[in-house]
């Protein structure tokens, strides 16, 4: 049974699925699509084309869906698209898309954003994915599933997070960070792999084993990177998490791989 609260803002056209609760003072723009089972505490305030996935729970002085803060914006219709499960907390804030970045930004399924956390326009964010309070992502970010991005960190725009990769708090991310490495700092650099996450998510002594070789062929061996990669792909060819680091360094980007200093790299 769908729940509105009298005071909620619900404009015509916005599409309410079953067992939707919008609580008070919430407001929902007329292009909004929320799915079934989406719980909107007071306060909500949803806005352009947006659609919020089913089971997504959205807390107090949440902002999804306004303009992005992108001066080349010029009111194309992009999108907002949320998934399912997710939940939303308070001052959290999600941009739409730009014609600069493919009209769209997208969130996954089962993620958490803690206060304050911020998803700027044309984001590309997998499944459960943390964002811990007061987070930043510039536009064109993107996150791999369970990455974890800690609090009072800031992503610049265009960098690559891979999947299980750990960002430190009140940490700057300019580069992008390999799929299974810990990064922190002000000007992060990589700090090794995220063991504790990989015991967390159930990965075998093996595969981290053989991550933790490849990690040293990489960043602790001499030579340029490309013959560095080509050692750990010949080495690892049978070993999917190592190959998704070789994969991911050897696509295009704009940005370069975070390195680490001399003494994590040893």
């Amino acid at each position: 049974m769908t729940n509105i609260h009298p005071t909620a803002v619900i404009e015509n056209g916005a599409e309410i699925g079953d067992n939707v609760s919008i609580g008070a003072y919430s407001v929902i723009g007329p292009n909004v699509q929320l799915e079934d089972g989406v719980e909107l505490s007071s306060h909500v305030v949803i806005a352009g084309r947006t659609k919020i996935g089913a089971n997504t729970h959205i807390f107090p002085f949440a902002s999804l869906g306004h303009q992005p803060q992108d001066l080349k914006y010029k009111g194309e219709e992009s999108e907002l698209v949320v998934g399912c499960n997710n939940i939303i907390r308070e001052h959290v804030t999600m941009n739409p898309g730009t014609e600069g970045g493919g009209m769209v930004t997208t969130i996954g399924n089962n993620c958490l954003f803690m206060v304050g956390s911020h998803v700027a326009h044309d984001c590309q964010i997998g499944d459960h994915v943390i964002m811990v309070n007061n987070a930043t992502l510039g536009g064109h970010v993107s996150i791999d599933e369970w990455a974890i991005i800690g609090g009072l960190s800031a992503v610049h725009q265009f960098v690559r997070i891979g999947r299980h990769a750990m960002i430190g708090g009140m940490s700057g991310i300019e580069n992008d960070v390999i799929p299974y490495g810990s990064v922190v700092g002000n000007r992060a650099r990589l700090s090794g792999l995220n063991i504790v996450g990989l015991r967390r998510r159930d990965f075998d002594r093996e595969t981290i084993h053989a991550l933790r070789n490849a990690y040293r062929l990489l960043f602790a061996q001499e030579g340029t990177m490309a013959e560095r990669l080509e050692d750990v792909a010949s080495l690892f060819s049978g070993t999917e998490p190592v190959m998704e680091i070789v994969d991911f360094i050897r696509a295009d980007s704009s940005r370069s791989i975070c390195q680490p200093s001399l003494e994590d790299a040893a």
